[in-house]
C-alpha cells in the first residue's frame, strides 16, 4: 500500500477549470468520496477543496489503477474531459505524496506563500473523513506529521506572520488602487469565514465596511463581532449597493454566479470588484466601462511580490518539509520494529515462566526461590536482547528494513501487532 495524492491547483489549471472541480457542498464531497472508496485499490480518502485547489489524498494498493479511477470519477463529476484532466493532474506517490502534502499543509504550495488558512482547511477535510470513517490509521499518521510539519514551519520562519491570504491580497490590491481609503466604502457579500477575514483586513486598511448576505441574521451576528461599526444592508438592495460602492469583495459559497449581466448596474463612479470565491460569484461576461473585475488569478502581481519577499524564508521552510518527510518514513518503519522488540521480550517472559514452573515441579529449585530466579532470568533476557533490539531500531532507518522485519518475524514466529491504530492518533487536530 502506498500514499497517493492527486493535485489540481492554481499551478496546473486555471480558475475556469477549478470552478468545475470545486466541491461546494458537503453532500457533493460525501458522495464523491464514497464513489472513490468503491474501487478495490483505494482504501482511504481525504478530499480537500478550496478556492485554489482540489487535493485527493489516499492510500492505494495500485497507484496506476487508483489514479486512473479517481481522474475518471473527477471527469464525470466536473464534465471536464478525462484526457484533459489526466494531462494536467499532478500525481504524487509515496515519498512524493508525503512531501507534497507537507508542502500544502505548510502553505508553501499556496497562491499566497505562507497564507494562514490552508492548514485549517486541511484539518477540516481530515475531520470530515475521520467522522465518516473514510480514513483510518495510515492517513491519520501522515496527517499527524503534516500538521506537525506546518507547526514547525510556522515556529521556525516568519511565513505565518502578518496578513497573508487571498482575502488580504484582494484588500491590499484595493488599497493600492484607491490610495487614501479614509471614508471609502467597501461592500462585502457573504457572511462566512472568508467574509469575516475580508472585513478584518478592510477595517485595518481604513475602509468603511458594508456587509450584505442572503442570511441577514448571520450577517448581523458577524457585523456585531467587530469593535468598529460594520453596516448591514438587506440583500434585496444588492443592485443599489453595487452601483454606489467603489470597492466590492464577494466570497459566498454559491454554486453559480450571483452577479450577472442582468443585475450588474452601471454607475457614475469607477468601481473595483474582487471575486475571491470558487466557483466565481461574478459572471465573467460582465463588461462595463466603469468597472474593473479581479478574480483570484488576477492577483498575481501581489502574489509575485509576496513570493520574492518570502523567498529566503520559503527556502528554510522547504528544508523543514524535506527533513520531516524523511523523518516520517523513518517513524513509519519504527512502528513495525516496536511490536517485534516487544514480542521478543514477551516470548522471553513466556519461556522464563514455562521453565521456572517446570523446574519447581521437578524439584530442581524450591518455590521460595522462584521470585529471585525469575529476576535473574529476566536480567539475562534483557541483557541478551539489548543489542539485537538496538540493531533492529537502527535498521528501521535503512532501505532493507522490510526484508529484515519479515526475516525476524519468521525466524522467531512473531505475530504482527494489529492493535496500534489508536496509539498514533492525530494530536495536532486539537489545535487550529
Amino acid at each position: 500500500m502506498s500514499y497517493l495524492v492527486i493535485s489540481f491547483s492554481h499551478k496546473n489549471i486555471d480558475i475556469k477549470m477549478r470552478e468545475k472541480l470545486a466541491f461546494s457542498s458537503t453532500e457533493d464531497k460525501d458522495r464523491f468520496i464514497r464513489v472513490l472508496l468503491e474501487h478495490e485499490c483505494t482504501k482511504e480518502v481525504v478530499l480537500l477543496s478550496t478556492c485554489n485547489r482540489v487535493e485527493i489524498i489516499t492510500r492505494s494498493s495500485s497507484i496506476k489503477a487508483s489514479a486512473r479511477n479517481i481522474i475518471e470519477k473527477l471527469a464525470s463529476y466536473s464534465g471536464v474531459d478525462f484526457d484533459v484532466l489526466y494531462e494536467r493532474a499532478d500525481i504524487y506517490d509515496n515519498d512524493g505524496a508525503v512531501h507534497h502534502l507537507f508542502s500544502v499543509a505548510s502553505a508553501l504550495d499556496s497562491l499566497v506563500i505562507g497564507e494562514t488558512q490552508i492548514v485549517g482547511q486541511l484539518k477540516d477535510a481530515f475531520r470530515f473523513s475521520q467522522a465518516k470513517n473514510y480514513c483510518s490509521s495510515n492517513i491519520t499518521r501522515v496527517m499527524h506529521y503534516a500538521f506537525k510539519c506546518a507547526a514547525n514551519v510556522r515556529n521556525a520562519t516568519s511565513l505565518g506572520t502578518g496578513s497573508v491570504s487571498v482575502a488580504s491580497t484582494a484588500v491590499a490590491k484595493a488599497k493600492d488602487i484607491i490610495g487614501n481609503t479614509k471614508g471609502v466604502k467597501a461592500l462585502v457579500i457573504g457572511a462566512g469565514e472568508m467574509s469575516e477575514l475580508t472585513i478584518k483586513h478592510l477595517i485595518s486598511s481604513g475602509f468603511d465596511v458594508v456587509l450584505t448576505s442572503r442570511d441577514i441574521k448571520k450577517a448581523q451576528i458577524l457585523a456585531s463581532s467587530f469593535e468598529v461599526h460594520v453596516s448591514v444592508e438587506p440583500y434585496s438592495e444588492l443592485s443599489n449597493l453595487l452601483a454606489k460602492t467603489p470597492v466590492m469583495i464577494t466570497a459566498t459559497s454559491a454554486p453559480y454566479p450571483i452577479i450577472t449581466k442582468e443585475n450588474a448596474p452601471s454607475a457614475s463612479i469607477d468601481r473595483y470588484w474582487f471575486d475571491i470565491a470558487v466557483p466565481r460569484d461574478i459572471d465573467e461576461d460582465i463588461s462595463l466601462s466603469d468597472l474593473k473585475i479581479y478574480s483570484v488569478d488576477d492577483l498575481q502581481d501581489i502574489v509575485n511580490e509576496n513570493m520574492s519577499l518570502r523567498a529566503e524564508q520559503a527556502k528554510t521552510a522547504y528544508g523543514i518539509v524535506s527533513r520531516m518527510s524523511v523523518e516520517f518514513f523513518e517513524w513509519l518503519k519504527s512502528l513495525e520494529i516496536e511490536p517485534i522488540v516487544k514480542h521478543l521480550y514477551v516470548k522471553g517472559e513466556d519461556i522464563i515462566d514455562k521453565k521456572v514452573k517446570n523446574a519447581i515441579k521437578k524439584g530442581f529449585i524450591s518455590a521460595s526461590d522462584e521470585e529471585n530466579i525469575r529476576k535473574l532470568c529476566q536480567t539475562v533476557i534483557t541483557e541478551y536482547l539489548h543489542n539485537p533490539s538496538k540493531q533492529l531500531k537502527d535498521i528501521s532507518k535503512n532501505m532493507e528494513c522490510d526484508i529484515v522485519v519479515g526475516a525476524v518475524q519468521n525466524m522467531f514466529g512473531l505475530a504482527s501487532d494489529s492493535n496500534r491504530s489508536n496509539k498514533y492518533r492525530c494530536d495536532h487536530l486539537i489545535k487550529n
